[in-house]
């Protein structure tokens, strides 16, 4: 239950009260206001290039905040139950780095699963942390990663009792939830850290019938992607913190990796969009949460797609599931969900999150309305009917457990080499080859290249999933270790 007066939004204030004075700028950045570069002010908007300004002290500075950006950052932690909340303009990637390098340091163990988006591991590679993967179960009917089993977290605990911390996804992209609470209780008795990767559930602190929240369930911190369901701008997010966690530790950890040139247009979007969600995110999410159940019912009406839901609950390993996600098997209608993700934007005109090679996933927000779902419904509906094929010979699953055969740090730093792909079997890979979104390594730094795993890379690519990482941009070529 909130406590401070959750009307305010004290960024959004000072930076209106600053537009009422008649200031010169003689500081950074060097458009002046939108003055000295027309052509972006008149993409942008004059509103929009006044309100990009440096730190001054009526605006506070984000890097050692003391009073607009406190109390936004007050509220907000007041918003979400939490102890303490810090403003990220870095995106989510710098709130789960923050949260690995806060815990680990050279050397120390995290447990935490595979399945991991790569800002977890490229924090292992800053700080020199030893992964201890805890691989999830895969459902092989849908082709996706579940949550964390509780047995596989106790049995990783009981085998390496000098970890550090537990690494968390909650939910997954697919909406797939965890048993946080006792993965919490077993965590802090035996002395570890819980780190809650929350990217996906900025919504769970708004709405009394989804799933628990990190902060609600005792996590020590977690990273929310606010520009996700929470209506902020695009690379703004919180990092929350417990009361067990030392605040000012963490900002010197921030403040390693995190600009020194904080966009106002971001902050301001965060103390925005938090006050947003704080009056009125259970209305909301009611809505939204009525849309989805609606277009779920529709698409699974059309025949061939399962758009699926709570009915995949076992207590375990799917503990729970966010009911907000619109994820849709693909597959029976031999079509992977990239596949259909080409053709609804290519033929169709609509922009879907992501396809994987047997799901489609559509983020429906606050900005979505009922005519929205009915044009998506009525494609996909029409695809079936054109496209419809054969389902033999289209890969299973979208997760293929690794081998880690040393630590993401030695491997990204160790001495290597450039091969043809079709060659690196047996190997050490030494960087990163991932389809993105949603940006889950299929191989990591010290990982093992199988042919299980080169086969679902081509696979992969032949059906046109945006695959990143490596230093060759082609992935034609891999590095690995010499």
């Amino acid at each position: 239950m909130s406590v401070l007066n959750q009307d305010r939004a004290p960024i959004m204030e000072a930076l209106q009260q600053l537009k009422t004075m008649r200031i010169v700028p003689f500081d950074v950045p060097g458009h002046k206001r939108g003055k000295g570069n027309k052509e972006l002010t008149y993409f942008l908007g004059e509103k929009c290039m006044e309100l990009d300004v440096n730190s001054m002290k009526s605006l506070d500075n984000l890097c050692h905040p003391v009073s607009v950006i406190k109390e936004a950052e007050e509220l907000a932690a007041d918003a979400f139950g939490a102890a303490h909340a810090f403003f990220m303009v870095g995106g989510t990637t710098s709130a789960v780095q923050a949260m690995v390098l806060t815990a680990c340091k050279r050397g120390d163990k995290i447990i935490l699963p595979r399945n991991v988006h790569r800002s977890a591991i490229n924090a292992m590679i800053l700080c020199g942390a030893v992964p201890v993967y805890v691989n999830p179960e895969t459902n092989h009917e849908l082709g996706i990663s579940l949550g964390m089993k509780v047995s596989e977290v106790e049995k990783a605990i009981r085998e390496n009792p000098d970890a550090k911390a537990i690494l968390v996804n909650n939910p997954t992209y697919y909406g797939i939830c965890s048993n946080m609470k006792e993965i919490v209780e077993l965590a802090h008795a035996n002395g570890m850290m819980v780190l809650v990767d929350e990217a996906h559930g900025t919504h769970f602190y708004f709405h009394k019938s989804l799933p628990i929240s990190a902060m609600e369930a005792g996590a020590d911190m977690a990273s929310v992607s606010m520009h996700k369901s929470g209506g902020s701008l695009t690379q703004s997010s919180f990092l929350l913190m417990g009361p067990n966690v030392n605040e000012g530790y963490v900002r010197q950890i921030v403040n390693l990796t995190q600009t020194t040139s904080g966009s106002y247009l971001l902050l301001s979007s965060l103390d925005i969009s938090r006050r947003n969600m704080a009056l009125n995110g259970e209305r909301i999410f009611d809505n939204i949460i009525h849309l989805v159940q609606y277009a779920r019912d529709e698409i699974n009406e059309i025949g061939d797609y399962y758009a699926y839901s709570t009915e995949l609950k076992n207590g375990d390993s799917i503990y729970d599931f966010d009911v907000t996600k619109l994820s849709v098997h693909t597959r029976n209608i031999g079509l992977a969900g990239i596949e259909v993700y080409d053709i609804l934007r290519d033929d169709y005109d609509i922009q879907t999150e992501f396809g994987d090679i047997g799901n489609l996933l559509a983020y429906i927000s606050v900005g979505d309305r009922p005519r929205d779902i009915e044009r998506l419904v009525s494609a996909l509906s029409e695809i079936r009917r054109r496209y419809k094929q054969d389902t033999s010979g289209m890969l299973e699953a979208e997760y293929i457990n690794p081998t880690v055969a040393t630590a993401p740090q030695e491997a990204f730093y160790g001495a290597k080499e450039s091969l043809p792909i079709g060659e690196t079997k047996g190997r050490v890979c030494a960087e990163f080859v991932m389809c993105y979104p949603p940006g889950i390594p299929i191989l990591a730094p010290g990982e093992l290249i199988t042919g299980e795993i080169l086969d679902y890379i081509r696979y992969a690519k032949e059906k046109g999933c945006s695959m990143t990482g490596p230093e060759d941009m082609n992935i034609e070529r891999l590095n690995v270790l010499k």
